[in-house]
């Protein structure tokens, strides 16, 4: 083997996003051979665990086409581009931002914030959530720490929260600090005043992820979250019945707002069809049938997919233990491809799109 050869061999290997070869977009570097073991790094702009694969495969297959049987070690080094730590103030260690909502309540957005963190958790990112539904917090209960209370410590002088942790996922939730039948009556300056004190007020060290579980709607949180902080991006969870489609429209339609302009990342389809145990080939659609892709086609927004209506995904979360921590399940399956397109559209929009700026109150109201 030679390096000339080497490359000559790579040349073959086309990246799947920019369709161009990875020699001639400069992703090899530091190639060193050993008789027959060659290593090198590899740079990739991708790091869904599906494009890793993919590219490690055909990377085996050209070399070996080549050199015959050949012990091929690639260091892969992920060129993703986050938003610019140094961009911001609040959540400075955070590197992407992450807005789950939906426009109607009761379509499972909470299960799928959880699902979704834990998910990324266990592909080895690091992951943090926020509670951000002041009146009717779940995730205490879906991560089983509803009788937890955060600590404070000391960091720079400054008294801090320190949130609470399972699963691999840091989390705070307003849940943390009420008795589980207390209702929270606050009115709208006081709920977005707990909101960003779970952003500024918290020691979150450095995350690649944040999820925020919005509330339904498109209310007091959802202008404060943008205006505290900048999302990377947004995610709209709907169940696919109409009833649940129009709300879901409104909620892309807040996020694409001019002074807001928070990128919309694609739709979740959630409880998209029912399987029977005892019938596993059957798929019963429930709440109406492939309602949620003809709508993100219809809005120019990604689908990144469905998750069925499956018993234990509920169970799962009224014992604490994300669905997504079941292996070899469906449900497990739905949500790991979902994980899978998120990230992928996450890559592209941090490629592609310029970081998302926090949004300025434009009178004395405090509306847009």
């Amino acid at each position: 083997m030679e390096e000339k050869k080497v490359l000559e061999a790579l040349s073959n290997v086309m990246d799947p996003d920019l369709k161009k070869d990875i020699v001639e977009l400069g992703l090899v570097s530091n190639i060193s051979i050993d008789g027959k073991r060659l290593s090198f790094d590899l740079k990739l702009k991708n790091p869904a665990m599906h494009y890793k694969k993919r590219m490690e495969e055909a990377i085996d297959h050209h070399i070996n086409r080549y050199f015959g049987e050949v012990e091929v070690d690639i260091n892969v080094v992920s060129e993703s581009k986050p938003n610019p730590p140094a961009a911001k103030k609040v959540l400075s260690g955070v590197k992407n931002i992450i807005a789950v909502a939906s426009g109607k309540g009761g379509v499972g957005k909470s299960t799928v914030s959880a699902n979704i963190a834990v998910g990324l958790a266990l592909r080895g990112y690091s992951v943090g959530i926020v509670d951000a539904d002041i009146y009717g917090p779940s995730i205490p209960l879906m991560f089983d720490t509803k009788f937890e209370k955060p600590e404070v410590v000391q960091k720079d002088g400054k008294n801090l929260m320190k949130p609470i942790e399972n699963h691999g996922v840091k989390m705070l939730s307003i849940g943390f600090f009420a008795q589980p039948d207390q209702a929270v009556a606050w009115r709208g300056p006081m709920a977005s005043k707990a909101l960003n004190q779970m952003f500024s007020d918290t020691d979150w060290g450095e995350l690649d992820f944040m999820i925020i579980d919005l509330p339904p709607g498109t209310g007091d949180i959802h202008l404060s979250l943008v205006q505290a902080v900048p999302v990377t991006g947004a995610v709209i969870v709907s169940t696919p019945q109409e009833v649940a489609l129009i709300d879901a429209r409104k909620a892309v339609g807040m996020f694409r707002i001019e002074q807001i302009n928070v990128p919309v990342l694609g739709l979740i389809e959630n409880m998209a069809y029912f399987t029977p145990a005892e019938l596993p080939d059957n798929k019963y659609y429930i709440f109406g049938r492939d309602g949620v892709a003809p709508l993100a086609e219809s809005l120019k927004i990604p689908f990144l997919g469905q998750v069925p209506l499956v018993q234990s995904i509920r169970e799962a979360g009224d014992i604490g233990r994300p669905a997504v921590l079941q292996e070899n399940t469906v449900q497990k399956k739905a949500f790991d491809s979902v994980i899978d397109e998120l990230i992928k559209e996450l890559v592209d929009r941090n490629q592609l799109q310029a970081p998302t700026q926090k949004v300025e109150i434009t009178n004395h109201d405090g509306c847009l």
